[in-house]
């Protein structure tokens, strides 16, 4: 005989709501809670809320934050060999390639101008991926010339590597005996001004999201998210397309495979805090200083040429505003008596050496060159004239 056999069955009339919510309240975890029953509950679920939102921000700071911490921490900036000079009377002189925002190694960007050795040896920079101290980079630079015996010195900075290579050239030409030869700015935004307002808006947000959250500089997990966002219109479809608007799966793994090669696990792509220290250098917009600091001769030494490449047409540059960058550049370096020389390339966009080589290495050789030799002249005349008899 069964122990149910003696329990009435029950039946769909047997149901009561109030009865349920009745025997609910009396098996909970606080069912005994006479006072401030509803307001102790309350608590009880923040405080179990709040713990667990503890251990997972502690999981986020053990395993994504503190492992690249460690890591950035053993990073330090380097000068890479690319290119001997294409004449053997130019080992005097070395060119020094600097990349931009959110690159960390110009040694790709410097072989993709094979015409950059017509003024000497070419070597790029690799950042340190925790950070950018221009006179770390100065220092690392006249270091190197000395061991190699190179006394001239021309800087190339693409986009924001140009407002680095203005304030490394500062340092060289005012603090070392290296003779400056010329600075190469490509696409360069000179202050914050330059920089068109919808890629602004997305570096300010980048910047305020650093400084809010903890361990944003180096997490990955944010990276990724970042990343992802940046490049949503490869992957959201907003209708229009014989397809309702939403998000393509396809695609989207296609994107965040795409992301997690090329910037979360490859040792060559430029950190969070780089890219953060990068944009505040556009920010900090020393550059008008730094081309003021050039525009006089120092211990001898005559001033730099300095040569602006932008695109002919300026709408294709949709990163910088490249007339305003040109008309500052010849306040500062141009004029009768000035050091400027503007390159107007065509074809090209937002400094895109690579994806145009035939355009930039055709306007190096056939408008930079000769006019940075000139001053390559200026430098060995003195030079020679100062060397002891």
């Amino acid at each position: 005989m069964s122990p149910f056999d003696d329990r009435h069955p029950s039946t769909v009339a047997d149901w009561d709501d109030a009865r349920r919510k009745a025997r609910l309240r009396d098996t909970s975890l606080w069912h005994e809670w006479k006072t401030l029953r509803r307001t102790r509950s309350a608590v009880l679920r923040v405080v179990v809320l709040l713990a667990a939102v503890l251990v997972v921000f502690a999981q986020y700071l053990t395993y994504d934050v503190e492992p690249e911490q460690v890591r950035l921490a053993r990073t330090d900036p380097a000068i890479l060999p690319v290119a001997a000079p294409a004449d053997p009377e130019d080992w005097d002189t070395v060119v020094v390639d600097m990349v931009g925002l959110g690159g960390l190694d110009a040694s790709a960007t410097a072989a993709a101008l094979p015409a950059l050795r017509g003024m000497g040896v070419v070597w790029a920079i690799r950042y340190d991926n925790e950070g950018i101290d221009t006179k770390v980079i100065a220092d690392l630079i006249v270091r190197a010339t000395e061991l190699s015996g190179l006394k001239n010195i021309v800087l190339v900075g693409h986009s924001m590597g140009g407002v680095i290579a203005l304030e490394v050239a500062k340092h060289i030409h005012l603090d070392s005996d290296r003779h400056l030869a010329g600075v190469i700015l490509d696409c360069t935004p000179v202050d914050l001004n330059a920089v068109r307002p919808e890629s602004r808006g997305r570096g300010e947000d980048m910047v305020r999201w650093m400084r809010w959250l903890p361990g944003a500089r180096e997490s990955r997990l944010l990276r990724l998210a970042v990343e992802t966002y940046a490049r949503r219109d490869r992957f959201v479809s907003y209708g229009g397309d014989g397809r309702p608007p939403g998000i393509r799966f396809g695609r989207l793994r296609v994107v965040m495979g795409e992301v997690l090669r090329e910037k979360i696990f490859s040792r060559n792509a430029a950190s969070n805090g780089l890219i953060e220290v990068q944009f505040t250098a556009i920010v900090a917009g020393g550059a008008t200083n730094d081309l003021k600091a050039l525009a006089a001769p120092v211990d001898g030494k005559p001033r730099p040429a300095i040569v602006f490449i932008r695109p002919r047409d300026p709408s294709r540059d949709r990163v910088v505003d490249v007339e305003y960058s040109h008309q500052v550049l010849i306040e500062q370096a141009g004029g009768v008596d000035g050091t400027l020389s503007v390159v107007q390339a065509r074809n090209t966009g937002h400094a895109n050496p690579m994806q145009r080589p035939v355009e930039y290495n055709t306007v190096i050789d056939q408008q930079i060159l000769p006019f940075i030799q000139q001053y390559q002249e200026q430098v060995r005349a003195q030079t020679t004239a100062a060397a002891p008899r």
